[in-house]
């Protein structure tokens, strides 16, 4: 698999991240090491999870794969912290005290004596920022923490935190795909100008580009799950199923599979480092490591480029 530099940094990632979001829930344990194994073997090295997810097991179930099943030193382990874990005074939130806190829990459960990436899970309004850039600087100057991220910031907030922080941010973490373009007004530019790579989460839309919900909703699919019946049926819209027909169009015309060219298309666009997918089995992820082959024609790019489009006005596009 192809590597790329994370921002502007000297860390080398693939370009697919395998997300572990699933994994202490809808993935055990054993299902876990198998798409570990599978991502290993096809050159992948960032692998991402949460303190959050599955209430921290996903770390768990990640740390002893790393101690049992991959060499800790062939993948680069990257987690997050700022989301509510406990009730505490330190059990969530962007202050320093939480964050050192939930550091020290992500590395125990992680098993390691550092993280190769650290990010910033989101925003938080009642911390002043410079508090809580002063412990991603404690982080990294005490050797706990090799480099620093954020997630799902705006475009001003990801370049105020650029801009201020004493470590360098080298990843911002949003939500990117055919169907939800919106961070191409602000966030883009933003992490482009400061050199923060960008780390696309749910570049499948949802999981509605890969053409599943086309004709209805599998039974067996997240969309027909109480649990996550929502989170797709934000993008299964009229505008959606234009873009997912374009996509399946176009994959018929490669010989490829939706999901293929969904992927290959965020994954070269501008400032792009790494999508980070996810799935529940290794089946689900052997297609998209099957993405890494696909190069997209400049014809069937600027297609999708146009089908998905989104509305640029004023401020971003100024002067006219």
């Amino acid at each position: 698999m192809e590597k790329r530099q994370l921002g502007r940094s000297g860390l080398r990632v693939s370009r697919l991240a395998l997300g572990t979001m699933s994994w202490g829930g809808e993935t055990d344990a054993d299902e876990a090491a198998s798409q570990l194994v599978a991502f290993v073997d096809a050159g992948g090295t960032l692998v991402d999870t949460a303190d959050i997810y599955a209430d921290g097991e996903c770390e768990r179930i990640l740390g002893g794969l790393l101690a049992d099943v991959v060499p800790r030193d062939d993948v680069v382990v990257a987690t997050k912290a700022v989301a509510r874990r406990t009730d505490g005074p330190f059990g969530g939130g962007a202050s320093r005290g939480a964050l050192l806190s939930a550091l020290d829990g992500s590395l125990r459960r992680l098993g390691v004596d550092h993280l190769d990436l650290w990010q910033l899970h989101a925003w938080d309004d009642a911390v002043p920022l410079a508090e809580t850039l002063s412990a991603l600087d404690y982080a990294v100057t005490s050797g706990k923490v090799r480099y620093a991220g954020v997630c799902n910031y705006s475009g001003w907030q990801l370049a105020t935190a650029a801009a201020t922080s004493g470590v360098p941010l080298v990843s911002m973490q949003a939500e990117y795909s055919l169907v939800e373009r919106g961070v191409e007004r602000e966030v883009v530019p933003a992490a482009r100008h400061h050199g923060v790579g960008l780390l696309p989460w749910a570049p499948l839309g949802r999981g509605v580009l890969t053409g599943k919900y086309r004709t209805g909703t599998p039974a067996d699919s997240r969309g027909a799950s109480p649990a996550y019946a929502g989170y797709v049926e934000q993008h299964r819209t009229d505008r959606a199923a234009r873009i997912v027909e374009a996509v399946s169009t176009a994959a018929d015309g490669l010989g490829t599979s939706p999901l293929a060219v969904a992927l290959a298309w965020v994954r070269d666009r501008p400032g792009v480092v790494a999508p980070v997918v996810g799935a529940r089995d290794t089946g689900q992820l052997t297609g998209s490591l099957a993405a890494e082959d696909i190069v997209l024609p400049h014809a069937i790019k600027a297609a999708l480029d146009d089908v998905s489009a989104i509305e640029f006005g004023y401020p971003e596009r100024w002067p006219k």
